[in-house]
């Protein structure tokens, strides 16, 4: 009761923020506001077999980008079309909106859950940022997320198995090759004795799948047999 009465005070005191308009949620003690809840786009069936993008036709099993390159991840799945989202993830990454990690995490949980939990995750490995940008924004926006929604499916999060050693270039405006180059001995393992098998790497934005790569690689040098990814939103790749 006394951690309710503290929440619901410190909800008063500073009102939680949308994530879609970012104005104080009404009704009060909702995740977003009832005018902007269907704002957000779900992801939906057909997508990709391999990385989760939504694809145009039943009859193909990959996208593009899946078609032309292998990919060292076993699987991912994303929640949300990038466009619908971004500039709410903008916020939550660059402004100091980690409340929005609340809804994101119950989005996830309710549907992506099941799949989730099948997977049999030993646990979830938020992509990390490198010490600079965590010390200028505060936080890791991956790590958050990731904590969230580890408390809800009651899955351990792994956030000190990898880090990042090198500061990479912005991703955005960069090809495939370029990202690819742009990571090569970005991650490291943390650990010498990395004791899990199955893991879902977790971050908030897909594109071409370079990042996850990345730090595939490393895991399975690290022994990880099994290794997914769950995201908060996908591109539309390259």
């Amino acid at each position: 009761m006394k951690k309710t009465f503290l929440g619901t005070l410190a909800d008063l005191l500073y009102p939680r923020r949308c994530p879609v308009c970012d104005r104080p949620v009404m009704p009060f003690g909702s995740l977003i506001c009832a005018a902007c809840a269907k704002k957000p786009v779900y992801i939906k069936a057909p997508y990709c077999m391999k990385c989760g993008k939504e694809l145009a036709e039943e009859e193909t099993e990959y996208c593009g980008d899946c078609m032309r390159r292998r990919h060292l991840f076993d699987r991912g799945r994303a929640l949300f079309a990038y466009k619908s989202i971004s500039d709410s993830l903008y916020r939550f990454k660059y402004k100091g909106r980690r409340e929005y990690a609340a809804y994101y995490a119950a989005c996830m949980a309710e549907r992506m859950g099941d799949w989730i939990l099948r997977c049999k995750p030993d646990a979830l490995v938020p992509v990390p940022i490198h010490a600079s940008k965590r010390r200028s924004r505060g936080y890791n926006q991956a790590e958050v997320l990731a904590r969230e929604l580890g408390a809800i499916l009651h899955i351990p999060v792994e956030a000190g198995l990898i880090s990042r050693i090198r500061k990479t270039a912005p991703m955005k405006d960069l090809s495939a090759s370029e990202r690819q180059n742009n990571l090569k001995r970005a991650f490291k393992i943390c650990r010498n004795d990395v004791k899990l098998s199955t893991i879902i790497i977790i971050d908030d934005i897909y594109t071409t799948g370079s990042t996850i790569d990345a730090m595939s690689c490393e895991l399975r040098r690290a022994g990880v047999k099994r290794i997914y990814f769950a995201a908060l939103a996908i591109g539309r790749g390259l």
